[in-house]
């Protein structure tokens, strides 16, 4: 890793250089005045962005009020029922999850890293992995990007470095005392247990999903984020920061000491009812926000591009409203990147935000809850009988009450009991209708449509029209999860690497899951170089559709293998990545590497490494190649190591392993006693498939091709052939069936 040691001695040169030029990246620059004035023109703009999006806001709003199934002023029936029919939550809910699942499949392996040399660096696709588990993008992160992104329209992530300490307590025994003379620890003396503290420092990527809201991008007709920088506009970000939160952003130099500590006072200053800005509270300005029990500092965050020493760098800029700067200095990444990822969930031609899909389909949410409401209404009629009666032939009306066996004092031909007509079942027809139309608009699985098909109202679905749905099910996903992928995940990698390069100087222990050679040790990893050496790329996507190549490469494999040689043209075919792949993709990357293993991972690993992995409590497999006799006295020198030091949980393990060995020198021997009764015997032991001593013996005749699988008896067709009925090409309508 020498040339990850240069880079980052270029890049600490580059900070002193910036600082003798005054420039760097954590210096303020807010008090200048030519920064200070450009800063308030760019605050200028961006308050007028928010005010010019306070409308998209308002309808995000009520569609998020659709998603939580709370009942607005959009209902035009109101009456006694106060019911809300859940289509959108639950179609949300759907895509969400299919959403999820399709990004993180089940094989647990998200992430690609190529090489510019040809090698695989498993190293950093762990410690990708292990970062992606560190942020939680799985339970916490991507559920919420997900349903954020189809009730408003786009996908805004932000993310930063998280450092986080634990002061930590713990046991340790200490080693008991040498009797003199020997150098053995006395048997007689008992272990010292001594209590230990520690300050342990937790350090990760965290990734905050946003508002999109609180999101805003000058000029709004740009494509994406480094346009709109490039053409001198701004990234900003709407911050709610409590009094504890000011001060964390003052101990790292964000925002002034002095402009911090009067944000913080204005915080405690009692503010009269009569003294707010109710437009500039609508439109989310910055400055103070809430009620006198709960207010917060409402502040700007912003990205732009200011002129520096004659040259246009990128800054981040703080804003507390009222004119007031908070805080300025350049970008304080190294990669010099906006840590915002921000895309529509569908593109709209000349406009950087999208569309949210609930647009399309709120109208009919607000139908079906009136239909049901007013069907539920007359449900309560209906079950209530209205009694017509003659007052002047019966007077005493009084008499005439709902009870059982009560005697009414009427005349039963002037009486007449009457039904509600049962106009309920209608009304549910109506949200039926409603449900299958909006599922439909957001691209909810067919098979959830009772009425998607003439089959299905015939009440029969055949095979062949549930491998279509879900074929077609399986394209609108991979459709919707690309753009999740290209915009948010594969940048978000790229983060990830970066801020460990910028922010991590000290070497990290993850557990490793690459090939096989040391695969059990835990891999200590330097400071990577940045954008020189390595592409990153999310592979969960790619991994979840691999599911129906996994068998169309079953077939092409074979098919390459019967490749006469003259027909190759001097080419030689390997089909040694295809095999890792195939086993990869179907196995996943934990069983992968024991299934197959490379000829340089072959070799016997050096004793003293053994040792080094049984100390730190793994497990360490033999080999067949060691010197069982010489890693034996080795490994019986660390059981002494450990009984001195009083570390007994890894006794066991040195045991376990010196007993392998012991069995495995066993069984050399049985072998070669078996091999000398061999070569004493009468010729040679046959083949699978041949004879000995003029007996057949069973062979590969009669078993199946590689391939196959057990099954009734039919013609059998090229190895991994995909049945007719499961064929899900969308571009062929698969026959029927029955």
């Amino acid at each position: 890793m020498a040339d990850d040691d240069d880079e980052l001695q270029d890049i600490v040169a580059d900070e002193i250089e910036e600082e003798a030029r005054g420039v760097s990246r954590r210096a303020d620059i807010s008090r200048r005045p030519k920064i200070k004035d450009d800063l308030l023109d760019v605050f200028k703009k961006v308050e007028e962005g928010y005010r010019d999006q306070w409308n998209r806001s308002n309808d995000q709003q009520d569609y998020w009020d659709i998603y939580n199934c709370i009942l607005t002023s959009k209902q035009f029936y109101v009456g006694n029922s106060k019911i809300f029919v859940p289509i959108i939550h639950n179609a949300i809910n759907a895509r969400k999850t299919r959403f999820t699942n399709q990004i993180f499949p089940q094989a647990g392996r998200y992430v690609e890293v190529t090489s510019t040399d040809g090698t695989r660096p498993d190293a950093l696709a762990s410690l990708l992995e292990h970062y992606v588990r560190k942020a939680k993008l799985r339970t916490k992160v991507m559920p919420a990007l997900c349903k954020a992104g189809d009730i408003e329209g786009h996908y805004n992530v932000y993310v930063s470095w998280c450092r986080r300490k634990r002061h930590v307590t713990w046991r340790s025994a200490a080693p008991p005392e040498l009797v003199e003379g020997t150098g053995m620890p006395n048997p007689a003396m008992e272990p010292i247990i001594d209590i230990r503290h520690a300050e342990i420092e937790a350090a990760h990527p965290e990734v905050e999903v946003l508002a999109d809201s609180d999101v805003l991008v000058l000029p709004v007709t740009v494509d994406d984020i480094d346009e709109a920088l490039d053409e001198g506009g701004s990234v900003t970000i709407i911050r709610r920061w409590t009094k504890e939160k000011i001060q964390q952003m003052i101990d790292e130099g964000a925002i002034r000491a002095d402009a911090g500590k009067e944000l913080q006072d204005r915080l405690q200053k009692k503010v009269a009812p009569e003294d707010i800005n109710q437009a500039k509270t609508l439109a989310d300005a910055a400055g103070i926000k809430g009620v006198q029990s709960a207010r917060h500092a409402l502040v700007y965050e912003t990205f732009t591009k200011l002129k520096i020493k004659g040259e246009r760098l990128l800054c981040q800029a703080f804003y507390g409203g009222e004119q007031r700067i908070l805080g300025a200095r350049r970008n304080p990444l190294w990669s010099d990147r906006v840590p915002l990822l921000s895309v529509p969930v569908e593109k709209v031609g000349g406009l950087f935000k999208g569309r949210s899909k609930i647009a399309d389909c709120a109208d009919l949410q607000y139908a079906a809850n009136d239909a049901v409401n007013e069907a539920w209404d007359s449900a309560g009629y209906s079950l209530l009988p209205i009694v017509m009666t003659d007052p002047e032939r019966n007077p005493r009306t009084g008499t005439m009450v709902m009870s059982m066996a009560a005697v009414w004092e009427t005349d039963p031909k002037s009486t007449q009991v009457v039904n509600f007509p049962q106009l309920w079942q209608h009304g549910f027809e109506m949200v039926a209708q409603c449900k299958a139309e909006v599922s439909q608009t957001l691209s909810v699985s067919p098979a959830a449509i009772t009425q998607g098909t003439p089959t299905a109202q015939r009440g029969k679905t055949n095979q062949a029209q549930v491998a279509q749905e879900q074929q077609v099910d399986i394209l609108n996903t991979a459709d919707s999860v690309t753009v999740l992928e290209e915009g948010v995940l594969t940048p978000m990698l790229n983060l990830f690497i970066e801020m460990d390069h910028q922010y991590r100087d000290e070497e990290i222990t993850i557990r490793s899951f690459g090939e096989m050679g040391l695969r059990a040790a835990m891999e200590a990893i330097p400071p990577v170089q940045m954008d020189r050496r390595y592409q990153f790329r999310w592979f969960g996507v790619e991994a979840a559709r691999s599911a129906q190549q996994i068998q169309q490469g079953i077939a092409a494999m074979n098919v390459i293998r019967g490749i006469p040689p003259q027909q190759l043209g001097g080419y030689q075919i390997n089909l040694v990545p295809i095999i890792t792949q195939l086993t990869e993709n179907t196995f996943g990357p934990r069983l992968a590497p024991l299934i197959f293993v490379a000829p340089e991972q072959q070799l016997p690993v050096p004793v003293h490494q053994e040792n080094a992995l049984l100390a730190e409590g793994f497990e360490v497999p033999t080999h067949p190649m060691d010197d069982d006799q010489q890693h034996i006295q080795a490994h019986a020198q660390l059981m002494q190591q450990i009984q001195m030091s009083g570390e007994g949980r890894n006794l066991k393990k040195v045991q376990t392993h010196i007993w392998r060995h012991m069995q495995q020198a066993q069984a050399k021997q049985q072998a070669q006693m078996q091999q000398q009764q061999a070569m004493q015997q009468q010729g040679q032991p046959g083949v699978p498939g041949g004879q000995i001593g003029g007996q057949q013996q069973p062979g590969v005749a009669g078993s199946p091709r590689p391939g196959a699988q057990p099954g009734v008896p039919r013609p059998q067709g090229p190895p991994g052939l995909i049945a007719p009925d499961q064929l899900r090409d969308p571009s062929m309508f698969p026959r029927r069936v029955g």
